[in-house]
């Protein structure tokens, strides 16, 4: 047998070689019974693909970089606004100052939430003072042992009241604290929005009793009256605001 002979015939034998494997591949490949299958489900999607996988399908990145870019475009705007000195853009001025510090309605949302949804599901079990404060009081306010030492004529913002030592101060009418602390003029104080977006205040509190947020009833204690300067009785600041001005509070509750 010629060398050029014995090529050819083993070049015919890879030949065949290849043609066996290649059947017996496609024969195993047949035989292979995916788990869905076999069990009779869908394969999952998964979402948790590394780079270049494609993100989830409830991200949109484009849509991401657009809400940055464009508050950082509002937070510019805003800040060349206040910086610019031409007194045509003062009304818009004025328009974004008043919008930052205008207080938000709580009580109003509140109100409106639970008479178009009803009273949203507690996540925590309430304590015994939540309790106590959810119990409805039905006597009208009055404050009992009261005496005005100063009157709203005096400051234009609230009157000083002298009761009883130790005396406990109730809310005048239901509603939500907006804010507990120090305040200029008061000393520690309550303010609690009402529905009608009208705000009580009680300053000059030895203790506090409520938190921030806290949705209240009429009669409710709001803290305790500081003592006076010979620590005989009782003294608290009570002053009511609608809007942006406050008002007589002789002219809208009773004294006894």
């Amino acid at each position: 047998m010629s060398r050029a002979d014995d090529v050819r015939r083993r070049l015919a034998k890879r030949r065949r070689d290849r043609e066996k494997f290649s059947r017996n591949s496609d024969a195993d490949r047949y035989l292979v019974v995916d788990d869905e299958e076999k069990y009779g489900f869908d394969k999952f999607s998964s979402y948790e693909g590394g780079p270049g996988e494609g993100g989830h399908p409830l991200f949109n990145k484009e849509m991401f970089l657009f809400k940055i870019l464009a508050s950082a475009s509002l937070v510019l705007v805003v800040a060349i606004l206040f910086r610019n000195g031409e007194a045509k853009l003062e009304p818009i001025k004025n328009f974004v100052a008043q919008s930052m510090e205008q207080d938000f309605q709580f009580t109003a949302v509140s109100d409106w939430y639970e008479e178009q949804f009803g009273k949203p599901l507690a996540l925590l079990p309430s304590d015994n003072k939540e309790e106590a404060n959810e119990a409805e009081v039905t006597q009208e306010y009055a404050l009992e042992a009261a005496r005005i030492l100063e009157d709203f004529e005096e400051n234009g913002q609230k009157v000083s009241i002298e009761t009883e030592k130790g005396a406990a101060v109730n809310a005048m009418s239901e509603g939500r604290v907006r804010y507990v602390g120090n305040e200029e003029g008061f000393g520690k104080t309550v303010i609690i929005q009402h529905a009608d977006k009208s705000e009580t205040w009680y300053g000059n509190l030895q203790s506090i009793d409520v938190s921030l947020y806290e949705s209240i009833k009429k009669g409710t204690s709001v803290g305790v009256a500081s003592d006076n300067a010979d620590g005989t009785k009782g003294m608290f600041y009570f002053a009511i605001k609608k809007g942006d001005d406050f008002i007589d509070p002789i002219q809208v509750i009773q004294f006894d």
